[in-house]
C-alpha cells in the first residue's frame, strides 16, 4: 500500500508546506517595494517574487454537498506534506464548503485523456452549475471509506480524509489530507500490478506558459542514479 501511495503522491511537487491559492489578488503596490529590496543576481534576468514553480500536479478534488451533489474542482497548487498526506489552500469555493461540511474529500489526476474535461472542472463553479460533473459526461460513485465521490472516469483515485482544517477571514481554508485507500483500475498498472504512469499519462500545469504537459519519460531511478558520485 505505501509503495502505491508513493507513486501517486510523486505527482505532488510542491510539497512541505501549502502554497496560497491562485486566485487570491495581490497588493501589486507592495510587490514593487519588494523588488526594489531584491538583489539581481549578475549574468541573469531576475523576476524578482513572480515566481514559478514547475510543473504544478493537475489535481482534482472530489467532494459532496449537503445534498451529496458531486462536484469536482481542479487545483494545480497542492503538495504532499508526508509519507501519507497532502495539502492545499484554497480560497472561498464551492469545493471549501463541502470540504469543512464532510470532512473528507478524493484525489484524481487530470490525464491527456480527459484534460478537456478536467479543464472544464477548474473553469467553472459548483455554485453556479451544480450539474457540472454530469455535463462533463462524468459519472460518480460514493467512495466506500470517506465521505466523498470517487470520480469513476479517472483511473486513479486517492481517498482522503480531513486532520487539519484552518479557516481564515474570506472563506478559504488550509486543508491537510490522510490518504486512506488509493485506488487504480487494471488498465494502469503495469505487470507488477504497480501504477504505471506511462499508461496513466497524467498532465502537469505549466505556469510558465499557462499550458497542460504530459510527465515525461523515465530520465533516472530515485535513490540510484546519484549513486556513481558514491564511487568516486
Amino acid at each position: 500500500m505505501r509503495t502505491y501511495i508513493k507513486m501517486a503522491i510523486a505527482l505532488f511537487i510542491a510539497a512541505a508546506c501549502c502554497t496560497s491559492c491562485s486566485d487570491k489578488k495581490s497588493d501589486n503596490t507592495n510587490d514593487e517595494a519588494v523588488k526594489k529590496q531584491v538583489k539581481f543576481v549578475e549574468g541573469r534576468k531576475n523576476f524578482g517574487s513572480d515566481a514559478i514553480i514547475t510543473p504544478l500536479p493537475a489535481i482534482m478534488i472530489a467532494t459532496y454537498d449537503a445534498d451529496e451533489t458531486p462536484d469536482v474542482m481542479m487545483a494545480a497548487w497542492g503538495g504532499q506534506c508526508g509519507p501519507k498526506h497532502i495539502c492545499f489552500e484554497l480560497s472561498a469555493h464551492k469545493t471549501t464548503e463541502n470540504i469543512k461540511l464532510k470532512k473528507a474529500f478524493t484525489i484524481s489526476f487530470a490525464s491527456k485523456d480527459n484534460v478537456a474535461q478536467s479543464d472544464y472542472f477548474g473553469i467553472v463553479s459548483a455554485n453556479d452549475v451544480p450539474d457540472k460533473v454530469a455535463r462533463a459526461g462524468f459519472t460518480a460513485t460514493k467512495s466506500p471509506n470517506v465521505d466523498a465521490p470517487i470520480i469513476n472516469e479517472y483511473p486513479l483515485t486517492l481517498e482522503c480524509k480531513v486532520v487539519k482544517l484552518e479557516e481564515d477571514e474570506n472563506g478559504g481554508a488550509r486543508v491537510v489530507g490522510e490518504i486512506v485507500n488509493m485506488s487504480a483500475d487494471e488498465s494502469i498498472l503495469n505487470e507488477e500490478g504497480k501504477v504505471d504512469l506511462d499508461k496513466l499519462l497524467p498532465v502537469v500545469y505549466d505556469s510558465s506558459s499557462n499550458t497542460y504537459r504530459i510527465v515525461g519519460e523515465k530520465v533516472g531511478t530515485a535513490w540510484g542514479s546519484g549513486k556513481i558520485f558514491q564511487k568516486k
